[in-house]
Order: C-alpha cells, then structure tokens, then sequence
C-alpha cells in the first residue's frame, strides 16, 4: 500500500524513517512531503493516489477527500479532529484514527506555564529586568489554595487537575462523562456555573463540536470572579474571543493566558485578544514538545499496522 505523510510532522526526516520503520519492514511504500500546504489541488496530487494519508492538523476536506478515491485509512497525527470531513469519511466508508494520549503531558505542562506566567507575571518581569526596572507594580498571586477549575476531565483535563492538586489547589471540575479517577483524588465535579463562579482559574480541555462551540461566552464569562483568569489550550472556538478581550479590557477578570486561536498562527494583529490587557499569548505550541512530536508519529504508524491487522486502535469513525 501506498502511505502518503501530506504534511510535516515537525520531526526530522530520520526521525520520521524511525518511525514508520515497522510499516517499510511489511512492504509499504512512504511518501514523506516536509512542506506544508492548503492548497486543494496540490493536497489532491500529493494525496491522489494513497492508500493512507497521514496528517497532523491540516484542514482536510471533502474537495480534497472525494478526490483520493483509493483512501481506506486517515491517520490523523493529532487528538482533535475537527479539521477533518468526519462525516464525509464515514459516508465513504474511510476509517479516521487520531493520536490520543500523545501530547497529554506537554498541554498539561504549558498549561501551568501559561497559568503562572500570567499569575506571576512573568514577561513583564523580563521586559523591565531588561529596561532596568524593579518589581513595583508587578507583584503577583501564588497558585497555591486557588480553587483551579477544569473543564473537560479527559486525558489532559485529567493530567492537569492532578497536577493542580500537587500545587496544593482545591480543584474543581465540570465534565459530560464523569471520572472515577477524579472522584477517588477527592476532587469534586460540580455543575458548569458552579465552576466558573467559584474558580479562581479556569482551564479548558474539551474538544471542539457543536455543543463546546462557544461555551465560555458574555454570559459565563459574567459569573466568574473579577480575580479570575482563564486558560484556554483547547480549541480557540471554545471561547468567544470578543467577550473575553472585553472583560480583560474593562478588567471583569483578571487575566488569560491562551494557546489557540479561531485560526493556526499567525494570528492577525488586529484579533481582539493579540490587544486584550493581561493575557499571556502562545502560537498554538502547547501540543509540541519535542518528545510529544515523535510520540505522535510512532501513534500514527502503529494506527495503520493495528488497522492492517483487524484491531484498529484510536478509531473515530
């Protein structure tokens, strides 16, 4: 079979070979293109003749799709997949497999970096150490006894409220489907306003769908305490960007600090929050470690070997 990688993967090319090494050893051709593009007619020719495509979080549509008529397998380099013609992959029969549990220790980690960056103050304590100023006026809080609130108790969400726990937080969570891991950590799940009225920190970790789209808007972002601060590693259509650069500005909350975007960086000068007051921003980097890139490449070729052999793994459709 034809295995075509249509997009980088943000490891080296011998990383890559390491890789999908198992998947060469059973006669597969690999096809590895280390630029990246979203340009329909060139995602068609590079992808037109794949049994397997691979991509990690390039918009992937039915224009491209209907056109790579020998698809049987997408294996996505990525957890979520609202990139991706879900539906139109099922109605082709085309089985989608994600990378889940690949990037769970980096987001968690950036997370923290965002929440204490943004508590401490950490890059306006860089810009003045470099300006020959002092501390005065950029004394923070500790995230020690905060209540921590997290929403979604996935594998990430699940990560970072035990973490918040090391830190001595009283946490806090709100989730569809409840954890018995979370329960046993003596974390208490409680209804979304509960969440977002007690919290000290908001984190985000849900998945972006129908129901998640917008659900921390004007009218959320009101019951949270003025000292709050939100952290959004999710997705950016989570939160309405607008509602939240007006509460930072008119200072409602206190601070945000946020990896994703309606759009992949480069982010528009003029997006509301790249101007929000109190906000620590990051290029939607949080997914990206370096030991997370490769992990996630090792997932998508074991993804086509499992499939191969009938025990399909990570399946999303």
């Amino acid at each position: 079979m034809k295995i075509v990688v249509i997009e980088p993967l943000g490891i080296t090319p011998e990383k890559v070979e390491e890789a999908c090494k198992a998947v060469k050893q059973k006669g597969h051709e690999v096809v590895y293109y280390q630029t990246r593009t979203e340009d329909t007619a060139e995602l068609v020719e590079r992808g037109k003749d794949a049994d397997i495509i691979i991509i990690a979080n390039l918009p992937f549509s039915k224009n491209v799709i209907e056109k790579c008529q020998k698809l049987k397998l997408l294996s996505v380099a990525f957890t979520g997949v609202d990139h991706v013609d879900i539906d139109y992959c099922k109605q082709k029969g085309i089985t989608v497999c994600n990378a889940a549990g690949y990037s769970t220790n980096a987001v968690a980690e950036l997370t923290f970096g965002l929440a204490i960056s943004v508590l401490r103050n950490i890059p306006a304590c860089n810009d003045v150490v470099r300006k020959e100023g002092t501390k005065d006026g950029l004394v923070g809080s500790e995230l020690y006894q905060k209540t921590f609130g997290v929403i979604g108790t996935g594998a990430i969400g699940t990560k970072v409220a035990m973490i918040a726990k090391a830190f001595g937080c009283n946490v806090i969570a709100y989730s569809r489907t409840k954890k018995e891991i979370i329960t046993e950590a003596g974390i208490t799940y409680v209804s979304l306003e509960e969440l977002l009225t007690q919290s000290d920190i908001i984190s985000l970790h849900v998945p972006l769908n129908a129901s998640t789209k917008g659900l921390i808007g004007k009218k959320e972002i009101a019951l949270m305490k003025k000292s709050a601060i939100v952290l959004n590693t999710a997705r950016g259509g989570v939160v309405d960007s607008d509602a939240l650069a007006e509460a930072l500005n008119t200072e409602k909350i206190a601070g945000a600090g946020i990896d994703v975007f309606e759009m992949e960086p480069p982010v528009p000068k003029n997006h509301p929050l790249v101007n929000a007051k109190h906000t620590v921003l990051t290029p939607h980097v949080a997914f990206a470690s370096q030991e997370a890139l490769y992990t996630r490449a090792v997932i998508v070729f074991d993804n086509i070997i499992n499939w191969e052999m009938g025990t399909a793994k990570n399946v999303i459709v």
